[in-house]
């Protein structure tokens, strides 16, 4: 397909997808003259996952290029490998100030969990622990391991079943690190409404509106669980 017929699929204005093949984010297309390219529907799927990641995962067109380059060059079997390459494409190309990692890499190693001798997780935890302080947002040891252990298993459902193609594997650590960390984020807010939802209910304070299933969508989902709903939904509860 021509390159306009590429934007048209995707969405994406020409001018955008001429910038991304300057910065080497898409591979180019097949010549078929001197001024004009064939493309394909690996080059939509391409187009579509950098606009994934830079509007939704938020990346910037250097971290990006990481990712991408990446999962061109995944020739990895070990998943400890997999990993690593996909850490390195995710580091921020904007470089960390440097703080004192001391309490974040004696809290780690407390958790039990393994610290590098180089490490660039430790030295960014460093570094948003001290703003939080920074913030008046304490935080302490035992607030960082309610936390941890609620990240060990987000990161056990990250890792499990992984595809046994390491550039299956690379794209599944990589892209959905990105792709996932805003929906971490929206249900932890989720969370955090849930729990002032019943607070609020068992002190009796005022509620908003809450969605309740019509029935179509008792009939859909079962009797049971969307009776269940219903009354959870009820303010008068």
């Amino acid at each position: 397909m021509r390159i306009s017929e590429v934007a048209e699929r995707t969405g994406v204005p020409v001018g955008t997808i001429k910038f991304y093949l300057r910065e080497e984010l898409l591979s180019p297309g097949r010549p078929t003259t001197r001024t004009s390219s064939e493309y394909d529907d690996s080059h939509v799927e391409r187009i579509r996952l950098i606009r994934a990641l830079t509007i939704v995962g938020g990346l910037g067109i250097a971290a990006v290029r990481k990712v991408v380059q990446a999962l061109d060059e995944g020739q990895q079997e070990h998943h400890m490998t997999v990993l690593c390459t996909a850490q390195e494409a995710l580091q921020s190309a904007s470089p960390v100030p440097e703080v004192d990692a001391a309490r974040a890499r004696d809290w780690a190693l407390a958790h039990g969990w393994s610290v590098l001798e180089d490490d660039p997780l430790i030295d960014k935890l460093a570094w948003q622990w001290q703003a939080c302080e920074q913030a008046k947002i304490p935080l302490d040891d035992a607030r960082m391991d309610v936390y941890a252990e609620a990240m060990s298993k987000a990161a056990q459902a990250d890792l499990t079943d992984l595809p046994e193609d390491s550039a299956d594997a690379i794209h599944r650590v990589v892209v959905g690190a990105v792709m996932v960390d805003p929906v971490l984020s929206t249900l932890r807010r989720m969370a955090q409404r849930e729990l002032a939802l019943r607070c609020a209910r068992e002190e009796g304070g005022e509620l908003p509106p809450l969605y309740a299933p019509v029935e179509d969508d008792i009939a859909e989902y079962g009797t049971d669980t969307a009776e269940a709903d219903v009354a959870e939904a009820d303010p008068a509860d």
